[in-house]
């Protein structure tokens, strides 16, 4: 599962399964066979031999799900078995059913059981199909919340103490901009000078068009200054968000910047005024904690694994409740106390997601499993 281009696919359980490896370097007390296609190859001469740590190349296009699969369930065990590996890791849902070793498998969340008109049939099929086989299959599972570990016990039946919540960390590339940075990141992506932030793919399970009519009722209430900058790449039923722009005439006020790099995302979490993430469904949300990280209030929602992340340093609403998210976002905006102390709280927040803390918790998971 890891990609190092700079497009989507480098973001989400890629990055999740980059600084896992990352911290295991740091803090692992065995020997690790990262097994990975030619997108996820590491960088720079030797990057494949650094001490306790080998890279298997495979040739398949294994960013791709047709060849993943294959990769998972045909090639693996027969890797795992030439390489005499102990214990397999399957970062992403899935374990080879074939595996010659005991496995832990990692589940980020279950919108694919929650929310299936989301997928393209056959990979829901195999993802549900093989995320069960993987739950009961593995000695140990971990979730990246309280509510996945939650929803595993409600959707798939597995009992709670063999299921181990480790949470996503956040990198350290995350933190406040220098504000003559962000002066000129502005300048030469003409932003407006204040606006509210939302970052992420344009998709039903993000909430966006709740988002678009609170600002519209923000603006009518209030008459604040602000733009909203809906920031990141379209994935899918994505044509009534634009549809909802036009139709409360906002298309001067609402900007749509695409993709953005990941190396660029804490300058636009910096450049914010306030950050709003109200999705009805998360396995993490990593933004909400992106944000706190930079120093950026967060106004999101009270579902799913969205309190665990921000607890009480972001403001926490029903993410269908248009008139308390416009409410919260202005809060964010006119009470500066408010501003300053949920700014130091966000902050603090975001240090207790540290990746060699997590790496340390996985490490004692394999320890258990084997």
């Amino acid at each position: 599962m890891l990609y190092r281009g700079r497009t989507y696919r480098a973001a989400g359980i890629s990055r999740h399964s980059a600084n896992l490896i990352a911290g295991l370097r740091q803090v692992g007390r065995h020997r690790y066979t990262v097994f990975t296609g030619p997108a996820g190859a590491p960088a720079g001469p030797g990057a494949e031999r650094r001490p306790g740590f080998r890279y298997r190349i495979t040739r398949l296009p294994t960013d791709r799900p047709a060849a993943r699969i294959v990769w998972e369930q045909l090639v693996a065990p027969v890797e795992l078995a030439a390489q005499r590996v102990d214990l397999v890791h399957g970062l992403a849902y899935a374990l080879p059913l074939a595996a010659p070793c005991p496995g832990v498998v990692t589940v980020h969340d279950l919108s694919f059981e929650r929310m299936p008109e989301l997928f393209k049939t056959p990979n829901r099929l195999y993802l549900s199909a093989a995320c069960r086989r993987a739950v009961r299959q593995a000695r140990r599972i971990i979730a990246v919340s309280a509510s996945t570990r939650r929803e595993l016990g409600e959707l798939m039946g597995v009992p709670e103490e063999k299921v181990e919540v480790i949470p996503n960390g956040v990198e350290p590339l995350f933190r406040p901009a220098d504000p003559d940075a962000v002066a000129a990141f502005k300048a030469k992506n003409k932003l407006p000078e204040r606006f509210v932030l939302h970052l992420g793919t344009l998709e039903p399970r993000k909430n966006v068009p709740t988002l678009v009519r609170a600002f519209a009722r923000l603006r009518r209430e209030h008459d604040v200054p602000h733009a909203l900058v809906l920031a990141g790449g379209k994935g899918w039923l994505y044509d009534e968000v634009f549809e909802l722009v036009h139709q409360l005439g906002l298309e001067r006020e609402v900007f749509f910047p695409g993709f953005v790099p990941f190396d660029e995302q804490p300058l636009w979490y910096s450049a914010a005024d306030v950050f709003a993430y109200p999705a009805v469904y998360e396995g993490f949300g990593m933004p909400p904690l992106e944000a706190m990280a930079c120093g950026t209030p967060v106004v999101t929602s009270n579902r799913s694994s969205l309190p665990e992340v921000v607890g009480d340093a972001g403001l926490q609403v029903d993410p269908r409740d248009e008139a308390a998210l416009a409410d919260a976002i202005w809060r964010a905006i006119d009470d500066g106390a408010l501003r300053a102390r949920m700014r130091e709280m966000g902050l603090a927040r975001a240090k207790q997601f540290d990746w060699i803390e997590i790496a340390r918790r996985t490490d004692a998971v394999y320890e258990a499993a084997a």
